[in-house]
Protein backbone atom coordinates (compact mmCIF):
# COMPACT_ATOMS: atom_id res chain seq x y z
CA UNK A 1 0.00 0.00 0.00
CA UNK A 2 1.49 3.21 -1.03
CA UNK A 3 2.16 6.65 1.53
CA UNK A 4 1.96 9.33 1.26
CA UNK A 5 4.14 10.76 3.56
CA UNK A 6 7.69 9.54 4.62
CA UNK A 7 7.93 7.31 7.87
CA UNK A 8 9.51 9.31 10.74
CA UNK A 9 13.04 7.75 10.50
CA UNK A 10 13.14 8.25 6.90
CA UNK A 11 12.28 12.37 7.86
CA UNK A 12 14.41 12.28 10.86
CA UNK A 13 17.44 10.66 9.85
CA UNK A 14 17.60 10.18 5.85
CA UNK A 15 16.59 13.85 4.58
CA UNK A 16 19.07 14.93 6.78
CA UNK A 17 21.61 13.11 5.53
CA UNK A 18 21.08 13.79 2.13
CA UNK A 19 21.00 17.71 2.19
CA UNK A 20 24.43 17.52 4.36
CA UNK A 21 25.50 15.81 1.43
CA UNK A 22 24.46 17.74 -1.27
CA UNK A 23 25.65 20.84 0.74
CA UNK A 24 29.40 18.98 1.62
CA UNK A 25 29.17 18.47 -2.45
CA UNK A 26 28.66 22.23 -3.51
CA UNK A 27 31.40 22.74 -0.71
CA UNK A 28 33.57 20.23 -2.54
CA UNK A 29 33.31 21.91 -5.89
CA UNK A 30 33.89 25.54 -4.42
CA UNK A 31 37.24 24.18 -2.89
CA UNK A 32 38.27 22.39 -6.19
CA UNK A 33 37.35 25.48 -8.26
CA UNK A 34 39.95 27.69 -5.89
CA UNK A 35 42.69 24.84 -6.61
CA UNK A 36 42.81 22.91 -3.74
CA UNK A 37 41.85 18.95 -3.61
CA UNK A 38 38.45 18.63 -1.84
CA UNK A 39 39.34 15.33 -0.41
CA UNK A 40 42.79 16.60 0.85
CA UNK A 41 41.19 19.63 2.27
CA UNK A 42 38.40 16.71 4.02
CA UNK A 43 41.24 14.92 5.49
CA UNK A 44 42.89 18.20 7.20
CA UNK A 45 40.03 19.38 8.55
CA UNK A 46 38.73 15.83 10.06
CA UNK A 47 42.66 15.31 11.63
CA UNK A 48 42.52 19.09 12.79
CA UNK A 49 38.99 19.01 14.32
CA UNK A 50 37.98 15.62 15.34
CA UNK A 51 40.86 12.95 15.44
CA UNK A 52 43.55 15.33 17.36
CA UNK A 53 42.34 15.77 21.04
CA UNK A 54 43.20 19.47 21.04
CA UNK A 55 41.56 19.85 18.04
CA UNK A 56 38.34 17.93 19.19
CA UNK A 57 38.63 19.77 22.43
CA UNK A 58 38.41 23.37 20.77
CA UNK A 59 35.54 21.65 18.42
CA UNK A 60 33.12 20.61 21.52
CA UNK A 61 33.68 23.76 23.15
CA UNK A 62 32.12 25.90 20.15
CA UNK A 63 29.51 22.79 20.26
CA UNK A 64 28.89 23.53 23.82
CA UNK A 65 27.60 27.21 22.94
CA UNK A 66 25.66 25.74 19.88
CA UNK A 67 23.49 23.43 21.83
CA UNK A 68 22.16 26.10 23.79
CA UNK A 69 21.24 28.42 20.77
CA UNK A 70 20.22 25.57 18.87
CA UNK A 71 17.62 24.40 22.09
CA UNK A 72 16.63 27.79 21.81
CA UNK A 73 15.72 27.92 18.19
CA UNK A 74 14.10 24.25 18.79
CA UNK A 75 12.10 24.77 21.77
CA UNK A 76 10.39 27.43 19.89
CA UNK A 77 9.63 25.83 17.36
CA UNK A 78 7.96 22.92 18.92
CA UNK A 79 5.58 25.63 19.83
CA UNK A 80 5.37 26.79 16.19
CA UNK A 81 7.18 29.94 16.85
CA UNK A 82 10.32 30.66 15.15
CA UNK A 83 12.71 32.47 17.40
CA UNK A 84 15.25 34.18 15.32
CA UNK A 85 15.96 35.95 18.28
CA UNK A 86 18.74 33.97 19.82
CA UNK A 87 21.50 35.90 18.86
CA UNK A 88 20.21 39.06 20.80
CA UNK A 89 19.00 37.11 23.32
CA UNK A 90 22.48 35.52 23.76
CA UNK A 91 23.97 38.79 24.09
CA UNK A 92 21.69 40.33 26.78
CA UNK A 93 22.04 36.72 28.77
CA UNK A 94 26.09 37.50 28.21
CA UNK A 95 25.04 41.12 30.19
CA UNK A 96 23.49 39.94 33.34
CA UNK A 97 25.77 37.38 33.84
CA UNK A 98 28.69 40.53 33.73
CA UNK A 99 26.27 41.69 36.05
CA UNK A 100 26.39 39.65 38.81
CA UNK A 101 30.11 38.87 38.17
CA UNK A 102 30.67 42.71 38.55
CA UNK A 103 28.64 42.87 41.73
CA UNK A 104 29.64 39.89 43.78
CA UNK A 105 33.13 38.26 42.11
CA UNK A 106 34.69 39.73 45.18
CA UNK A 107 32.80 38.10 47.60
CA UNK A 108 30.81 35.27 46.81
CA UNK A 109 32.88 31.73 46.23
CA UNK A 110 32.90 29.85 43.44
CA UNK A 111 30.27 27.32 44.32
CA UNK A 112 27.93 30.22 44.90
CA UNK A 113 29.35 32.94 42.20
CA UNK A 114 29.00 30.65 39.41
CA UNK A 115 25.04 29.62 39.92
CA UNK A 116 24.84 33.03 40.27
CA UNK A 117 26.05 34.15 37.18
CA UNK A 118 24.40 31.43 35.28
CA UNK A 119 21.15 32.48 36.87
CA UNK A 120 21.77 35.76 35.68
CA UNK A 121 22.34 34.93 31.82
CA UNK A 122 19.26 32.74 31.83
CA UNK A 123 17.03 35.42 33.60
CA UNK A 124 17.97 38.40 30.92
CA UNK A 125 17.89 36.08 28.48
CA UNK A 126 14.40 35.05 29.15
CA UNK A 127 13.32 38.92 30.14
CA UNK A 128 14.87 40.10 26.38
CA UNK A 129 12.49 37.54 24.82
CA UNK A 130 9.40 37.91 27.10
CA UNK A 131 8.31 40.84 24.53
CA UNK A 132 8.33 39.13 21.55
CA UNK A 133 6.53 36.42 22.85
CA UNK A 134 3.95 38.90 24.57
CA UNK A 135 3.33 40.65 21.39
CA UNK A 136 2.88 37.30 19.54
CA UNK A 137 0.41 36.09 22.22
CA UNK A 138 -1.81 39.17 22.86
CA UNK A 139 -1.56 41.16 20.32
CA UNK A 140 -0.62 38.74 17.08
CA UNK A 141 2.85 40.87 16.48
CA UNK A 142 4.50 38.37 14.20
CA UNK A 143 7.32 36.80 17.05
CA UNK A 144 9.62 36.35 13.68
CA UNK A 145 9.36 40.41 12.58
CA UNK A 146 9.52 41.19 16.82
CA UNK A 147 12.79 39.10 17.35
CA UNK A 148 15.16 40.03 14.22
CA UNK A 149 13.78 43.73 15.35
CA UNK A 150 15.12 42.76 18.98
CA UNK A 151 18.62 41.62 17.98
CA UNK A 152 19.34 44.97 16.39
CA UNK A 153 18.34 46.61 19.25
CA UNK A 154 20.19 43.82 21.08
CA UNK A 155 23.13 44.87 19.57
CA UNK A 156 22.70 48.95 19.69
CA UNK A 157 22.04 48.31 23.56
CA UNK A 158 25.33 46.49 24.11
CA UNK A 159 27.32 48.66 22.29
CA UNK A 160 26.12 51.61 24.71
CA UNK A 161 26.38 50.16 27.90
CA UNK A 162 29.86 48.56 26.87
CA UNK A 163 31.35 51.62 26.19
CA UNK A 164 29.91 53.54 28.65
CA UNK A 165 29.07 51.67 31.56
CA UNK A 166 31.72 48.67 31.13
CA UNK A 167 35.28 49.73 30.12
CA UNK A 168 37.57 50.47 33.22
CA UNK A 169 38.82 53.78 33.19
CA UNK A 170 41.82 54.33 31.06
CA UNK A 171 41.15 51.51 28.80
CA UNK A 172 40.33 51.43 25.12
CA UNK A 173 39.45 47.90 24.89
CA UNK A 174 35.33 47.98 24.22
CA UNK A 175 35.36 45.65 26.87
CA UNK A 176 34.59 45.09 31.05
CA UNK A 177 37.27 44.58 33.26
CA UNK A 178 38.13 40.78 34.16
CA UNK A 179 36.48 38.70 36.11
CA UNK A 180 38.15 36.77 39.33
CA UNK A 181 39.07 33.25 39.44
CA UNK A 182 36.17 32.59 41.21
CA UNK A 183 34.08 33.22 38.27
CA UNK A 184 36.22 30.71 35.98
CA UNK A 185 34.03 27.96 35.09
CA UNK A 186 36.63 24.48 35.75
CA UNK A 187 37.99 23.17 32.39
CA UNK A 188 37.95 19.49 31.85
CA UNK A 189 41.64 19.71 30.94
CA UNK A 190 41.91 19.81 34.90
CA UNK A 191 40.56 15.99 34.60
CA UNK A 192 41.41 14.69 31.16
CA UNK A 193 44.99 16.47 30.61
CA UNK A 194 44.97 15.04 27.16
CA UNK A 195 42.64 17.91 25.74
CA UNK A 196 45.63 20.40 26.31
CA UNK A 197 45.39 24.15 26.90
CA UNK A 198 42.23 24.52 25.71
CA UNK A 199 38.92 26.24 27.12
CA UNK A 200 36.88 22.96 26.78
CA UNK A 201 35.07 23.77 30.61
CA UNK A 202 32.20 22.45 32.68
CA UNK A 203 29.65 24.00 30.69
CA UNK A 204 29.76 21.18 27.87
CA UNK A 205 28.22 18.95 30.49
CA UNK A 206 25.83 21.33 31.40
CA UNK A 207 24.95 21.61 28.22
CA UNK A 208 24.31 17.56 27.48
CA UNK A 209 22.66 17.87 30.79
CA UNK A 210 20.08 20.45 29.22
CA UNK A 211 19.91 17.86 25.59
CA UNK A 212 18.63 15.15 28.27
CA UNK A 213 16.12 17.56 30.32
CA UNK A 214 14.82 18.60 27.11
CA UNK A 215 13.85 15.39 25.58
CA UNK A 216 12.33 14.99 28.85
CA UNK A 217 10.21 17.25 28.65
CA UNK A 218 9.39 17.57 25.89
CA UNK A 219 8.59 13.78 24.65
CA UNK A 220 7.61 12.62 28.15
CA UNK A 221 5.62 15.06 30.35
CA UNK A 222 2.44 16.68 29.60
CA UNK A 223 3.74 19.67 29.84
CA UNK A 224 5.66 18.78 26.85
CA UNK A 225 2.34 17.42 25.44
CA UNK A 226 0.78 20.58 25.49
CA UNK A 227 3.87 22.35 23.90
CA UNK A 228 3.73 20.19 20.63
CA UNK A 229 0.19 20.59 20.43
CA UNK A 230 0.39 23.90 20.03
CA UNK A 231 3.00 23.70 17.57
CA UNK A 232 0.67 21.66 15.64
CA UNK A 233 -2.14 23.06 15.65
CA UNK A 234 -3.07 25.75 18.00
CA UNK A 235 -6.84 25.46 17.68
CA UNK A 236 -7.36 21.85 18.54
CA UNK A 237 -4.61 22.23 21.78
CA UNK A 238 -7.71 24.95 22.80
CA UNK A 239 -10.46 22.91 22.49
CA UNK A 240 -8.17 20.55 24.81
CA UNK A 241 -7.82 23.07 27.29
CA UNK A 242 -4.47 24.49 26.31
CA UNK A 243 -3.95 28.03 27.02
CA UNK A 244 -2.27 29.82 23.52
CA UNK A 245 -1.09 32.60 24.44
CA UNK A 246 0.33 31.05 27.75
CA UNK A 247 2.06 28.53 25.96
CA UNK A 248 3.51 30.75 23.31
CA UNK A 249 4.82 33.44 26.33
CA UNK A 250 6.21 30.41 28.51
CA UNK A 251 7.91 28.34 25.45
CA UNK A 252 9.79 32.35 24.37
CA UNK A 253 10.76 32.05 28.07
CA UNK A 254 12.35 29.31 28.06
CA UNK A 255 13.65 29.99 24.55
CA UNK A 256 15.34 33.25 25.76
CA UNK A 257 16.83 31.36 28.96
CA UNK A 258 18.60 28.57 26.85
CA UNK A 259 19.93 31.20 24.46
CA UNK A 260 21.16 33.28 27.61
CA UNK A 261 22.66 30.24 28.92
CA UNK A 262 25.15 30.29 25.89
CA UNK A 263 27.10 33.14 27.24
CA UNK A 264 27.99 30.92 29.95
CA UNK A 265 30.61 29.22 27.75
CA UNK A 266 32.22 31.52 26.09
CA UNK A 267 32.18 34.61 28.81
CA UNK A 268 33.08 32.09 32.14
CA UNK A 269 34.56 29.05 30.41
CA UNK A 270 37.00 31.40 28.10
CA UNK A 271 37.31 34.92 28.21
CA UNK A 272 36.61 35.91 31.59
CA UNK A 273 34.99 39.51 30.91
CA UNK A 274 32.37 40.50 28.89
CA UNK A 275 33.08 42.25 25.25
CA UNK A 276 31.43 43.65 22.10
CA UNK A 277 30.20 41.32 20.03
CA UNK A 278 31.24 38.31 21.77
CA UNK A 279 27.98 36.20 20.28
CA UNK A 280 29.38 36.32 17.09
CA UNK A 281 26.91 34.89 15.15
CA UNK A 282 26.26 31.47 17.63
CA UNK A 283 22.41 32.57 17.78
CA UNK A 284 22.34 32.46 13.83
CA UNK A 285 23.88 29.11 13.86
CA UNK A 286 21.06 28.25 16.36
CA UNK A 287 18.85 28.11 13.91
CA UNK A 288 20.62 25.93 11.09
CA UNK A 289 21.22 23.18 14.24
CA UNK A 290 17.53 23.61 14.87
CA UNK A 291 16.61 22.55 11.51
CA UNK A 292 19.29 20.29 10.79
CA UNK A 293 18.81 18.23 14.20
CA UNK A 294 14.83 18.26 13.83
CA UNK A 295 14.52 19.66 16.71
CA UNK A 296 15.45 16.15 18.31
CA UNK A 297 18.34 16.21 21.33
CA UNK A 298 20.97 13.76 19.36
CA UNK A 299 20.69 15.58 16.62
CA UNK A 300 20.88 18.67 17.96
CA UNK A 301 23.89 17.74 19.71
CA UNK A 302 25.20 16.18 16.33
CA UNK A 303 24.72 19.12 14.20
CA UNK A 304 26.22 21.16 16.86
CA UNK A 305 29.94 18.94 16.54
CA UNK A 306 29.50 19.48 12.73
CA UNK A 307 29.18 23.49 13.07
CA UNK A 308 31.87 23.09 15.55
CA UNK A 309 34.68 21.31 13.32
CA UNK A 310 33.28 22.92 10.25
CA UNK A 311 35.34 26.18 12.89
CA UNK A 312 37.85 24.84 14.25
CA UNK A 313 39.09 22.71 11.29
CA UNK A 314 38.30 25.61 8.99
CA UNK A 315 40.69 27.76 10.71
CA UNK A 316 43.82 25.27 10.83
CA UNK A 317 42.99 24.20 6.72
CA UNK A 318 43.08 28.03 5.89
CA UNK A 319 46.42 28.17 7.45
CA UNK A 320 47.95 25.15 5.74
CA UNK A 321 46.09 25.89 2.53
CA UNK A 322 46.62 30.04 1.77
CA UNK A 323 44.01 29.45 -1.24
CA UNK A 324 41.02 28.60 0.66
CA UNK A 325 40.10 31.78 3.26
CA UNK A 326 38.47 31.51 6.34
CA UNK A 327 34.98 32.91 4.70
CA UNK A 328 34.74 29.94 2.96
CA UNK A 329 33.48 27.81 6.03
CA UNK A 330 30.53 31.10 6.31
CA UNK A 331 29.64 29.83 3.11
CA UNK A 332 29.51 26.06 4.22
CA UNK A 333 27.55 27.17 6.79
CA UNK A 334 24.60 28.45 4.13
CA UNK A 335 25.11 25.76 2.18
CA UNK A 336 23.72 23.86 5.26
CA UNK A 337 21.31 26.45 6.18
CA UNK A 338 19.98 26.68 2.49
CA UNK A 339 19.79 22.81 2.06
CA UNK A 340 18.71 21.75 5.81
CA UNK A 341 16.07 24.64 5.96
CA UNK A 342 14.79 26.05 2.56
CA UNK A 343 15.36 23.02 0.84
CA UNK A 344 14.46 20.36 3.41
CA UNK A 345 12.10 18.20 1.76
CA UNK A 346 14.12 18.58 -1.81
CA UNK A 347 14.56 14.41 -1.65
CA UNK A 348 11.31 13.65 -0.04
CA UNK A 349 9.35 12.67 -3.15
CA UNK A 350 12.38 10.44 -4.37
CA UNK A 351 12.85 8.72 -1.28
CA UNK A 352 8.88 8.64 -0.54
CA UNK A 353 9.13 6.88 -4.49
CA UNK A 354 11.61 4.54 -3.42
CA UNK A 355 9.98 3.00 0.01
CA UNK A 356 7.01 2.82 -2.65
CA UNK A 357 8.83 0.81 -5.34
CA UNK A 358 10.16 -1.17 -2.10
CA UNK A 359 7.11 -1.86 -0.41
CA UNK A 360 5.17 -2.66 -3.76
Amino acid sequence: MKTTELPRWASAFVLPVLNLLSALLVAALVIHLLGESPTESLRILIDSAVINPEGLSYTLFYASTFIFTGLSVSIAMKAGLFNIGSEGQLYVGGLGLTVVMLTLDHSLPAWLLIPAAMLGSAVFGAAWAWLPGYLQAKRGSHVVVTTIMFNFIAASLMNFIIVKYLIPEGQQNPASRVFSEAGAMPRLNEWFPILGDTPLNVSFLIAIAALAIYGVMVWRSSWGYKLRATGLNQSAAHYAGVSISRMIIVAMLISGALAGLGAVNSIMGSTHYLSLNFPAGAGFIGIAIALMGRQHPVGIFLSSVLFGALIQGGFDLSLEKPNIPQETFIFIQGLIILFCGAMENLYAPAVLKLLNIRKG
